[in-house]
C-alpha cells in the first residue's frame, strides 16, 4: 500500500518552522549587532544563521517534512 505525504496548509509543516525560527534569530542577532557599532562579526554570524535557516528548510523539505 502507498504511503501518501501529510498535507501542511498553508505553510504549517515542520520544515517551515524550523526555518522561520532559525532565520528569525539570524535576523534579531544581525539586525542587534548593526545597531550597535556595527559589529560586523556579529552582522556576519546573523547572516550565516539566515543561510542555516534556508539550508533548514531545504533539507527538510527533502526530507518529507515540508509541503509539496
Amino acid at each position: 500500500m502507498a504511503r501518501t505525504p501529510k498535507y501542511y496548509h498553508h505553510g504549517r509543516s515542520p520544515a517551515a518552522w524550523a526555518g522561520s525560527v532559525v532565520t528569525a534569530v539570524g535576523f534579531t542577532i544581525a539586525a542587534v549587532a548593526a545597531m550597535l557599532g556595527p559589529a560586523w562579526l556579529w552582522v556576519i554570524v546573523g547572516a550565516a544563521f539566515i543561510l542555516v535557516g534556508a539550508l533548514t528548510t531545504m533539507i527538510m523539505k527533502a526530507m518529507g517534512l515540508g509541503q509539496p
